[in-house]
């Protein structure tokens, strides 16, 4: 995780917090090393807490109904806001029009900007304009690097001699950073030198010290920066093992991510996140879910890897099921099925652990 915050912020998240476009924000209420996190905004949930509408457990970050009212809540605190960070995730990355009017309003109380959509705020006039003014920064995470700085696939990968663990899903926006994040740290508490590998903009805006932010690459780079990012990490600090952080799913119909990260990465083995109770694709009412066995297959035959457990993402799911649904899931696959999320990552690391290089 990064050393040093950035500032303080307000995690903008209006109409989503609690769905799934908006897991940019519960990746940072769950975890930040970038930022300290002070509030959430979404008017849907105004006066709650994020804790609890989240995770069902209160953690003390509130929601307020607007951009204003969250930087007055903090102006008179030791710490207040000097940021604000764009939470949400829709589909296709796009700026929502809705939000224009709340993000001037941050600039204009002087707020910095960070923003991870595919929509660069920097090149609104209006905002860079009002920024400029204010002395402050927008930051577009998704902006593409120079490409003098990129990496192509050159095969350094198989210098990497620790266990490498690659977390991909059966679809988009399941869990696949968050079961990442708890494997991570649950193998450090075991005792083993874990690096979680980061491969999006919320990664980077929790802090991930490697990793890369595959949407803003040409396709021609995106191998190389994977392996580039996996290798540095293993030069660098040497660790037992990597958590590679999956993208999108083999087979969703508009984020056919996973493949690079296979190819690129190379894994020694898969951990394959699922949610049990979802049967279409996230967004695209009409595209059933694949079989959860198919994706399993398809994995293992483009990766010649196994998937050595599967990682339930319990939405929609009542908690007394969960332990029944796991059951089923090994009895159907023969692999063993966890909920990170709400019993830890334990039971994973014990899998994992006879894999691990001396």
């Amino acid at each position: 995780m990064k050393k040093s915050f950035d500032g303080n912020a307000i995690v903008y998240c209006e109409g989503a917090f609690g769905t799934t476009n908006g897991k940019t924000a519960h990746g940072l209420v769950r975890r930040s090393g970038r930022y300290r996190i002070l509030s959430v905004v979404d008017s849907h949930h105004g006066d709650g807490d994020a804790g609890l509408v989240l995770d069902g457990k209160r953690n003390h970050i509130p929601i307020h109904k607007s951009v204003m009212d969250a930087i007055g809540a903090f102006s008179n605190s030791a710490r207040p806001a000097t940021h604000l960070v764009v939470g949400l995730a829709p589909d296709g990355g796009r700026f929502p029009p809705y939000v224009r009017k709340d993000v001037l309003s941050a600039l204009e109380q002087g707020l910095n900007v960070d923003s991870g959509l595919h929509d660069f705020l920097s090149e609104d006039a209006e905002m860079s304009a009002m920024a400029e003014k204010k002395g402050v920064r927008i930051r577009d995470i998704r902006r593409p690097p120079e490409r003098k700085n990129l990496h192509f696939f050159s095969g350094k990968i198989e210098e990497v001699s620790c266990l490498n663990v690659a977390v991909l899903g059966t679809d988009s926006a399941i869990g696949k950073r968050t079961t990442a994040w708890i494997l991570a740290d649950a193998m450090q508490e075991a005792g083993y030198a874990a690096e979680m590998i980061g491969t999006g903009q919320t990664a980077w805006m929790q802090g991930v010290r490697y990793g890369i932010i595959l949407d803003s690459l040409i396709n021609d780079f995106v191998s190389g920066e994977i392996e580039h990012a996996v290798w540095r990490a293993w030069r660098e600090v040497r660790p037992k093992v990597m958590i590679l952080e999956g993208q999108g799913s083999l087979m969703n119909p508009a984020y056919p991510g996973g493949f690079e990260i296979l190819a690129a990465g190379r894994p020694d083995m898969v951990v394959l996140q699922h949610a049990p109770g979802r049967r279409e694709y996230d967004g695209f009412p009409g595209y059933p879910l694949h079989p959860l066995e198919k994706q399993i297959q398809a994995i293992e035959l483009l990766s010649d890897k196994p998937v050595v457990a599967i990682t339930v993402n319990h939405e929609g799911l009542k908690p007394g099921d969960i332990p029944g649904i796991c059951h089923d899931i090994t009895r159907h696959t023969g692999i063993p099925a966890f909920d990170v999320l709400q019993d830890g990552a334990g039971e994973l690391v014990q899998i994992l652990e006879p894999h691990i290089k001396s």
